[in-house]
């Protein structure tokens, strides 16, 4: 059994089986990547993959728990690659990142500009997705960092922690009855086409859950990951707008009025996660605490020491999180 086989493997499975995008992927050939695979099948005696032909369909119940063992295998060689580095050279190495757009457009600038004047020499990677996706990078070793409001706590494998607390605003073009309305009121924007996040982003079942609670059905006409794309739609006149109060820029938004929106829904939790067993190096403690200032090299050793989510949680009972 070598390595290499087991990497084969992993990366199959992470291209949705598809052995031409894994050979592509990893600068090597189709029919080598499949011989490998094969070695290694024959050598455990069980298939990590079924066929139809020369095509692969699914993954066997063997290969599943193989694969699972393979990344445990591969996220610890990974490791070992970053201890060596740290001690190496502790200013140089790369640096993964999955975020929303929101996140990547309106929180991390800052934070990058600062971290890449301390750490020239480290290469960072922004990765924007769905927070499915992007707790996915995350938990199959993709990515180093995870940044989101939803879905990183449906992932057992993954160390979380709170970094700030949001909520939102209503936007509208200039003009607009409701920018006379104060306060603002759920029953008021319900009378409204409304324009804002894709359900699964940035805090929208917290939008959902408070229309509900009072019985109300807004009429959601148009959807978007994108905050920037929900403020051009509210400027063609589609709808009224809500989006993270983050993303309104008084500067750029020119033409529309924000309308706090803040006392009609529950704050959001943006949380930054990475995977068990993830060997931080030292600029990755910088990176945490540049992001979220109460992240401490202390804090987050402790959390990644707590034996359950649980233990972990109550770490920060007490931490008064920003708000943005």
């Amino acid at each position: 059994m070598k390595l290499q086989q087991l990497r084969y493997i992993w990366e199959v499975a992470r291209h949705d089986l598809n052995v031409s995008a894994t050979a592509a992927a990893l600068y090597t050939s189709q029919p080598g990547i499949s011989k490998q695979i094969r070695m290694l099948e024959d050598e455990l005696g069980v298939e990590v993959f079924a066929r139809s032909g020369k095509h692969l369909t699914h993954i066997t119940p063997a290969g599943q728990a193989i694969l699972q063992i393979a990344g445990e295998i591969l996220q610890q060689t990974e490791s070992i690659r970053r201890v060596s580095q740290e001690f190496r050279d502790e200013s140089r190495g790369e640096l993964s990142i999955a975020t929303t757009h929101t996140q990547a457009r309106y929180a991390l600038p800052p934070v990058i500009h600062q971290f890449t004047g301390l750490f020239p020499d480290v290469s960072l990677h922004m990765h924007q997705g769905t927070p499915m996706q992007i707790s996915e990078m995350a938990a199959n070793g993709s990515v180093d960092f995870a940044i989101a409001t939803e879905a990183l706590d449906l992932f057992s494998d993954l160390i979380m922690m709170p970094c700030y607390r949001w909520n939102r605003t209503a936007v509208v073009p200039e003009g607009h009855p409701l920018a006379s309305v104060n306060p603002l009121t759920l029953e008021a924007l319900a009378e409204y086409p409304l324009v804002t996040y894709v359900f699964g982003f940035t805090g929208r079942s917290k939008l959902d859950d408070a229309f509900v609670d009072k019985g109300l059905d807004p009429k959601v006409v148009f959807t978007a990951a994108d905050a920037d794309v929900i403020k051009t739609y509210v400027r063609l006149g589609m709808g009224v707008g809500i989006i993270a109060h983050m993303a309104v820029d008084s500067v750029e938004d020119k033409g529309l009025v924000a309308l706090d929106a803040s006392h009609l829904f529950e704050s959001s939790t943006t949380r930054i996660g990475f995977r068990k067993g993830t060997f931080l190096r030292g600029f990755m403690y910088d990176f945490l605490e540049a992001f979220a200032p109460h992240l401490s090299r202390e804090l987050v050793e402790a959390a990644i020491k707590a034996p359950n989510r649980e233990e972990r949680e109550a770490l920060f009972e007490g931490i008064e999180l920003p708000i943005r």
